[in-house]
């Protein structure tokens, strides 16, 4: 006999998970709102980060993320230093400092070794660049045919900056909208090594940890830094729109502004992708004090990989939870949040 749910079932679009339910869109948020953040709701967790923040002994943050991209290897990276970066900035968003990780793979009978030990020694160069160390973790090993080679989850914890003030709740309207650099990397580069696409580019990930350069902008700006957040499923449009909403203001941006490199800009063309929408693993949103915008862009710009950085628009009081780009020829248009699955197993 099946016991009562202590939540009732609500009532939601679909009967079954789909895989746009993974996509970091509209599904994703009905699904999460709906179910996780409903039934296992308490202060920390309703903040709806990338990590949680709490005081341990001062305050420190925590985050995990499990990793099912497919391909495995691609232009620019694996998905072990996928793994590795992704939880360092998810850490490096809460203005927190990573400092040690947990590693668990989930491994397919039938994986090569080889690919196994290319996947570890990424691992290993990854946590060097980031300055973290692996500290614990499990493995377990599926039947062939349970799984897709590897799957991989980690989890980091690290001290909070303690002049990092991370929160919608400290947005205003006047405050500028900053990317970091080019969008859609990632995502444009897993799809270009999807068998069948018949779509080949020198396209590469822009896989890459932000901790460094995150922690050197707090050191400088500190609480002037109202909000970070990196733009992975689900891409710009999506993080903006979780940004408009949290904040409940709305957010005007330029498309001129916003960098698409040529080679990106034409593999979205051909297949058919917005890039506003598509994945990036090695670049951030902040949302910074307009007194400090333009020094933040200049030292953003002074990082190895932020030439492109630019300031791409601004929060309003104007049609507020809502995103609205001026286009390239003048005309206005809302930018929704992604409603289901672009590209799927990108992360």
């Amino acid at each position: 006999m099946l016991m009562m749910l202590a939540c009732p079932l609500p009532k939601l679009d679909f009967d079954t998970i789909n895989l746009g339910h993974g996509s970091g869109g509209t599904l994703t948020s009905q699904l999460l709102d709906a179910g996780v953040f409903k039934i296992l709701e308490n202060d920390l967790l309703n903040k709806k980060h990338d990590g949680a923040i709490f005081n341990i002994n001062g305050k420190v943050a925590m985050s995990t993320d499990t990793y099912v991209v497919s391909p495995i290897f691609f232009e620019g990276g694996n998905i072990g230093d996928l793994a590795v970066n992704g939880t360092v900035n998810d850490l490096a968003m809460c203005g927190a400092a990573a400092k040690y990780l947990t590693l668990s793979f989930v491994l397919e009978e039938g994986l090569k070794m080889t690919e196994f030990w290319e996947v570890l020694n990424s691992i290993r160069a990854a946590c060097d660049a980031a300055g973290v160390q692996i500290i614990t973790g499990d493995t377990k090993v599926v039947e062939k045919g349970k799984g897709d080679k590897i799957f991989i989850n980690t989890t980091g914890i690290g001290l909070v900056h303690p002049e990092a003030a991370i929160d919608t709740d400290h947005i205003k309207p006047g405050d500028k909208i900053i990317l970091s650099g080019p969008l859609a990397r990632h995502g444009i580069t897993i799809m270009s090594h999807r068998q069948g696409l018949g779509f080949e580019s020198t396209i590469s990930s822009d896989t890459r940890a932000l901790n460094k350069v995150v922690l050197s902008l707090l050191d400088e700006f500190g609480k002037n830094i109202h909000f970070l957040r990196d733009p992975t499923r689900g891409g710009l449009a999506t993080v903006l729109n979780e940004i408009a909403i949290g904040a409940r203001a709305g957010i005007d941006i330029s498309q001129k502004n916003i960098c698409i490199e040529e080679d990106v800009s034409g593999a979205c063309e051909m297949l058919g992708l917005d890039p506003l929408y598509v994945a990036n693993e090695g670049l951030f949103v902040a949302v910074v004090d307009a007194s400090v915008a333009e020094a933040f862009l200049y030292r953003l710009q002074d990082w190895e990989h932020g030439e492109m950085a630019a300031i791409i628009g601004e929060i309003t009081n104007d049609h507020p939870r809502q995103v609205v780009m001026r286009s390239l020829i003048g005309g206005r248009r809302v930018v929704n949040m992604l409603p289901g699955e672009q590209l799927p197993r990108i992360c």
